[in-house]
């Protein structure tokens, strides 16, 4: 809304700079002194008088003067700052705790103990822009097609056609050259089969179908493209329509669609295969987002709600949740009425009754939890960590203090990472290292409560009470192996959701919505563990007869041996 008025970002609305120091519109003068309490009221009648500028001049005046009433309902809310302000005109900043330091210590960098510790604050080393920096080598490319190439005159054995004196032998590393060329995601290839026709007994012989090329006009990985460009990138079907369009071959939107809607038949029994995997998991992450579904009936909502759910609730969400376990990731996303702890809760119903209880990370929103299940709860540092960034520049002595000693608590989980710690290692290095730093922050926060260092109803009180309030939960990492820090792996799979929601916007029926859920947890599962999802999303449709019969054969994780099952060789198909 302030974007629209104030203009470009950075910029007035007759596109003069505005910051700190302009407080014209295009000019710089002195800030203003004493208060004035706008009304707007007053102001429209005020402008209805003013009618001997020019349209342009008109426009601006007015634009300047709905500027700074909006600014005065955002002062006077309850949920008012600066930093919100700032947020609003110019966008969100990084929560990089350097960054967050830098602001709070006058633009001088990093504390001097962070700067003895890392060498340069950062924790890089201090380097140039190297050549060649932010390119791709040609390992990245593994899905190029690889063209071995000989030299035309030469071989290995041969005398050196220079000295004379010497002989060729062939570098272990070749010459590479990476050749980029563009083509349509979906390529279409018309056969125009000869026929023949008998002139005695009129009978039509025809070409039959090069070898390899079935009757169907879409294949699988035609399917298996626009599910990706849909469902994995957040695509429309009508700009997925445009752009084939663009290039020569029609792909109306419903037609898209009916392909898609046969390919998630065709995957459903991997889908629901996952979910079953997922229940089985160590370590449950989940979270939701909100959605859109346009046609969606009474008579369907309360039937989706008919298990546990609010019937009155009028919301509609996609829940994201993330398994790990194993050495295996799961991504599952559930769009309808339900919130991420009740469709948790369905999930958790397909656990092994002997296995331990499994830790859930979540962000402390009563809709994580609501639910029928055991679990270990664990709550998101990284929530509790932002509400002390929001009010940084309001408190920077205390603010500083609380985000270095969790600048810490991270780094020592990043060592653990780097040595690949077993989950009972990870947890000793925590509690020896963790363990005093966040006993001093919680000794901390209290003597600020109880000595009434702090307003209590402050940005930074209520900072502090949440952590207290969840503290528990806060610090399971320090008593039960595997326990994680935060919840960041689901927000990061709900962008998937979110992306789709910016782009498509809604999801016209609920049926719709669900061939979404599939697509997108099968692709981002295939992300989470290393594979290419069009190649997954290909042999799923491909052989989806030995997927219905064969289910757990048919993961991100283990498909290839299913390949390798059906097509004996050193290369099977995908």
């Amino acid at each position: 809304m302030l974007n629209k008025t104030l203009g470009p970002k950075g910029q007035g609305p007759d596109g003069g700079a505005f910051n700190g120091h302009c407080w014209g519109v295009g000019t710089h003068t002195d800030p203003p002194t004493g208060h004035l309490d706008v009304n707007p009221v007053e102001l429209t009648a005020i402008l209805q008088r003013v009618r001997g500028l020019s349209a342009e001049e008109y426009f601006t005046l007015k634009t300047a003067i709905d500027t700074l009433v909006f600014l005065q309902a955002e002062l006077t809310s309850k949920r008012a700052s600066i930093q919100r302000l700032r947020q609003l005109v110019f966008g969100e900043k990084t929560e990089k705790t350097d960054e967050v330091l830098k602001g709070l210590q006058g633009g001088a960098g990093p504390s001097p103990e962070t700067t003895k510790k890392t060498g340069n604050g950062g924790g890089q080393k201090a380097r140039g822009k190297q050549k060649g920096h932010g390119r791709n080598g040609a390992a990245a490319y593994s899905g190029a097609q690889q063209v071995k190439v000989a030299h035309p005159s030469l071989a290995a054995g041969q005398a050196c056609e220079v000295c004379l004196k010497g002989k060729l032998h062939l570098l272990l590393e070749p010459a590479v050259l990476v050749r980029i060329t563009g083509m349509g995601p979906l390529q279409a290839t018309v056969y125009s089969r000869e026929r023949l026709r008998c002139n005695r007994c009129g009978r039509v012989f025809t070409a039959p179908s090069p070898e390899g090329v079935g009757e169907e006009k879409y294949d699988e990985t035609a399917a298996a493209m626009v599910e990706l460009l849909k469902y994995g990138t957040g695509l429309p079907f009508y700009r997925i329509e445009k752009l084939e369009k663009g290039m020569g071959i029609p792909l109306p939107a419903a037609t898209q669609w009916e392909v898609v809607k046969e390919g998630a038949e065709k995957v459903s029994p991997a889908h629901v295969e996952l979910i079953h995997q997922a229940a089985q998991g160590e370590v449950l992450y989940n979270d939701d987002t909100t959605q859109k579904i346009l046609k969606l009936t009474p008579e369907q909502r309360a039937s989706a709600a008919a298990d546990g759910a609010d019937s009155g609730r009028t919301g509609v969400f996609t829940s994201g949740i993330v398994s790990t376990g194993e050495g295996k990731k799961v991504a599952l996303f559930f769009t309808g009425v339900k919130h991420a702890g009740e469709n948790l809760e369905d999930v958790l119903k397909r656990r092994d009754s002997q296995l331990p209880t499994p830790i859930q990370m979540c962000d402390c929103l009563a809709a994580n939890t609501d639910g029928d299940f055991e679990t270990l709860l664990a709550a998101c540092t990284s929530h509790a960590r932002r509400k002390f960034v929001e009010v940084a520049a309001d408190f920077p002595d205390a603010c500083l203090h609380v985000l270095e000693t969790l600048r810490e608590v991270y780094r020592t989980d990043a060592l653990a990472r780097q040595k690949q710690l077993s989950p009972a290692e990870r947890l000793q290095l925590h509690q020896t290292q963790s363990g005093p730093r966040m006993t001093t922050l919680e000794t901390w926060m209290k003597q600020q409560m109880e000595e009434h260092l702090v307003e209590p109803n402050s940005g930074l009180g209520q900072a502090i009470r949440y952590m207290q309030k969840h503290w528990l939960k806060l610090t399971l990492f320090l008593r039960v192996p595997g326990a994680p820090l935060d919840s960041n792996i689901v927000e990061r799979a709900l962008k998937k959701a979110i992306l789709h929601r910016k782009n498509a916007l809604f999801y016209r029926t609920l049926n719709g919505a669900h061939v979404g859920d599939i697509f997108m947890s099968l692709i981002h599962t295939a992300e989470l563990n290393g594979v290419q999802p069009f190649d997954y999303l290909v042999a799923l449709q491909r052989h989806h007869k030995d997927v219905a019969q064969h289910p757990s054969d048919w993961m991100p994780w283990n498909y290839h041996q299913a390949l390798e099952r059906l097509h004996p060789g050193p290369d099977p198909p995908p």
